[in-house]
């Protein structure tokens, strides 16, 4: 995903967090503020979900209280690039707004 333009990229960048069955998108911004600390800020964009018996990812969205939802747009795949092209797509504009 080339969501970030090369020249914003001191500013801002796409991150995955990986857990033991689940992987983060996240955006991560530089400090613009002195009042934040030198700390690099972080939040969660999507989620892709693994489920050990089907052997299959589900994509999920994440609402304003930082919870997250199944996007029920598209079906569980074994395939993550699927996943990762509907989020980069964004039909519904719910990842990227």
């Amino acid at each position: 995903m080339a969501r970030v333009p090369e020249h914003a990229r001191h500013q801002v960048r796409l991150e995955c967090e990986v857990a033991a069955r689940h992987l983060t998108i996240v955006e991560r911004c530089a400090p613009w503020c002195a009042d934040i600390g030198p700390e690099w800020t972080s939040l969660p964009i999507a989620r892709l979900r693994y489920t050990k018996a089907t052997k299959t990812w589900s994509l999920y969205w994440r609402d304003r209280s930082l919870r997250f939802h199944a996007y029920d747009r598209l079906a569980p795949s074994p395939h993550l690039e699927a996943l990762l092209t509907e989020l980069d797509r964004d039909p519904t504009c719910i990842f990227w707004g």
